[in-house]
């Protein structure tokens, strides 16, 4: 495993501010780095139970110090397995993964822990401020989620389905990555790439002259949106929603052990387990919610699918298919708004973007980035120190386009978390991974708008870990914030990459260096919502979907039955019945979204109504941004998301907020 440093020389860090540098090591060493953590856990663990004087200082901090340690090592693995992914970075994460979710099973069910933890939280929460309450309060519910005062048989069995779980999810992951970069399509004929947008054909050109296209996002969404011949969008299409056939039983093994381990714990099935940890009080709720939205943007999606199908038939599609939805949309939006976003891109050139949006937030919120030298996993991975004026207050790690041993999707990683040990200040570290077009020397990697988007969305997540004033880890940053409020932030900060003033600060032609036109600007603005009720009814699709297959056990059959029930109810675009969505729904089988994706809905109507309150005071308001960094991001999991919320903005959420930003209200 190679490691790369910067490739320009710049000035170096200041010593007095502390951060791990990535380690530069072999993957076998930092496997065994993460064992000696695992010993030094198990030791502090053995050393706290027999203490006599028990408080938080005695017992909590030392615990939490030495699980942080542990958590930065195996992040280090994890992160690596996502983003060099090769045979030997799986051999050991696979090989280390058993290891690290029994010892985390056998501290949640350790009984003298919850006692002690317990005991503190009875002796001292009335002299305790917020944040530690906090952690003892959702350590306290951790240890009754994994088991703790269950009978010895059943605490047994719950392990086994953890250790079993944790291999499911990484052969899941796997399966879909695997599948993902054996796949490539061949094209000869310049008819068959003649829509395609030249900054892209210049990507997948070969040297021969003829094009691959692959199941990496940026290469796959490229054919589908401007592929003119029908037969290889359907091919393209066909290999993407087959991907990973095995998955199917693996999920129904998933699904079966979720099942068992919420029965375990005396819930009635794994959706009210998973909800004992989120804002949401039960899938009723949950489920009224989503089907509330649904009532008010079927019919939109409706008359959107209708147009979109008429529209086909005059561009010599009479019989429109799902793969024809982004190559039709995208001719059709051209035709309403006079618009092609291909002429966008020339504006959105990757490191203009960073640059100009680091500037934004330097303006919106006080934040300064600063390139910094580090070493790096990739050498186009590059290193920014945060700050608050003067003042370094966190690092932040981009690594932004596509490659073939990169998991797919855009995600945010945190590596280390602010805290306050005796001798020093940890201040906080995170990654923001995207899968943007690969540049080339002969050509940049430009933008579709919708990566705009993407970046701001994972910055959102970046900002709310790296903001952090909380010295407590467990809740500081993104921990402890419930799992259907941690997308706030995120999809509050996407909001502002629409708007014409934002895009002045990045949206520059890479050619010329010419700002977007006026004109161009407005057009990404108003076609926003273009066809947004078919993505809400489709984002409520998947959120409906995860809650119903978590209800009770359901075989590989009955989820397809389950999924094409939903589809039914919800959608607009029925897919052909090839199609297997579900093998590739990585948020819930791989990651932590499991009866959790309405969040992103959940979260969205609190982004739309704070975003709202920024563009009622002309978006730079100082008294407002001041409020948003010190109640929401500065706080973390240390409160309740809705308490912060209301002290942010002063009161409830308002509930139309959503609608207004779909359009979806008169």
């Amino acid at each position: 495993m190679l490691f790369h440093s910067g490739r320009e020389r710049l000035e170096p860090m200041s010593p007095a501010v502390l951060f791990r540098e990535f380690p530069q090591i072999a993957l076998s060493v930092q496997k065994e780095k993460v064992r000696e953590k695992i010993q030094n856990s198990k030791k502090v663990l053995e050393e706290v139970v027999k203490k006599k004087d028990v408080n938080y200082e005695s017992v909590i901090r030392p615990l939490n110090d030495s699980m942080e340690e542990l958590q930065e090592e195996f992040t280090v693995l994890s992160h690596l397995n996502s983003v060099k992914n090769s045979e030997e970075t799986q051999e050991h994460y696979t090989e280390i993964l058993p290891e690290i979710t029994e010892f985390y099973t056998e501290l949640g069910q350790n009984e003298k822990l919850f006692k002690l933890y317990s005991q503190i939280y009875e002796k001292e929460k009335s002299s305790l401020d917020r944040p530690k309450n906090k952690v003892l309060e959702d350590a306290i519910l951790q240890f009754k989620l994994g088991g703790v005062g269950l009978a010895e048989d059943k605490k047994n069995r719950l392990q086994e389905i953890q250790l079993r779980l944790s291999d499911l999810s990484n052969q899941f992951s796997q399966n879909l990555l695997d599948s993902t970069n054996s796949f490539e399509m061949k094209i000869e004929s310049e008819e068959d790439v003649k829509e395609i947008p030249e900054s892209d054909k210049a990507l997948y050109r070969n040297e021969d002259g003829t094009y691959s296209f692959t199941l990496q996002f940026p290469s796959y969404n490229c054919y589908m949106t401007y592929g003119s011949n029908r037969s290889k969008r359907e091919e393209l299409y066909k290999a993407y929603v087959t991907r990973a056939p095995d998955n199917g039983k693996i999920l129904e093994e998933i699904l079966a052990l979720r099942d068992e381990s919420a029965k375990l714990l005396g819930y009635k099935n794994y959706a009210e387990s998973s909800l004992a940890t989120k804002v949401a009080d039960s899938p009723e709720q949950v489920l009224d919610f989503l089907q509330r939205i649904g009532t008010l943007a079927k019919p939109v999606a409706e008359k959107e699918i209708s147009e979109l199908k008429k529209f086909a038939e005059s561009v010599h599609i009479p019989d429109f298919q799902a793969f024809d939805s982004a190559y039709v949309s995208e001719k059709l939006k051209k035709k309403n708004y006079d618009f092609d976003e291909e002429q966008t891109r020339p504006y959105f050139e990757k490191n203009t973007v960073v640059k100009g949006t680091f500037s934004f937030l330097e303006k919106l919120l006080g934040l300064k980035f600063e390139k910094t030298n580090a070493p790096v996993w990739d050498p186009k991975t590059e290193v920014y120190h945060v700050k608050n004026g003067s003042e370094i207050i966190a690092r932040l790690y981009l690594d932004l386009e596509a490659r073939k041993d990169k998991q797919g999707g855009a995600w945010m990683n945190h590596w280390e978390t602010r805290n306050k040990l005796p001798n020093k200040t940890i201040l906080p570290s995170a990654f923001v991974i995207c899968n943007f077009p690969p540049s080339k020397d002969s050509a940049p990697s430009l933008l579709n708008h919708s990566d705009v988007v993407t970046f701001f969305h994972e910055m959102g997540h970046a900002l709310h870990h790296l903001c952090a004033k909380i010295e407590e880890p467990p809740v500081s940053g993104i921990n402890g914030v419930e799992w259907d409020a941690v997308e706030f932030p995120s999809q509050f900060l996407e909001n502002f990459a629409y708007e014409p003033e934002v895009l002045d600060f990045f949206a520059f032609h890479y050619e010329t260096g010419k700002p977007i036109p006026k004109e161009l600007a407005q057009k990404l603005k108003d076609t926003k919502n273009f066809l947004a009720a078919m993505g809400v009814v489709r984002q409520l699709e998947f959120g409906i979907f995860d809650i119903r297959i978590h209800l009770q056990k359901y075989s590989e059959e009955q989820v397809q039955n389950i999924l094409d029930t939903v589809r039914k109810e919800v959608s607009v675009l029925f897919p052909p019945e090839y199609n297997k969505f579900q093998n590739g729904f990585g948020h819930i089988f791989s990651g932590g979204y499991a009866a959790g994706y309405y969040s992103y809905k959940w979260a969205e109507l609190l982004a739309a109504d704070a975003f709202f309150a920024f563009r009622s005071k002309g978006i730079f308001d100082q008294d407002l941004a001041v409020k948003y960094r010190t109640e929401v991001l500065e706080k973390g999991g240390s409160e309740n998301a809705m308490v912060l919320f209301k002290r942010f903005l002063g009161r409830d959420p308002e509930p139309d907020a959503l609608l207004k930003l779909y359009d979806l209200v008169a």
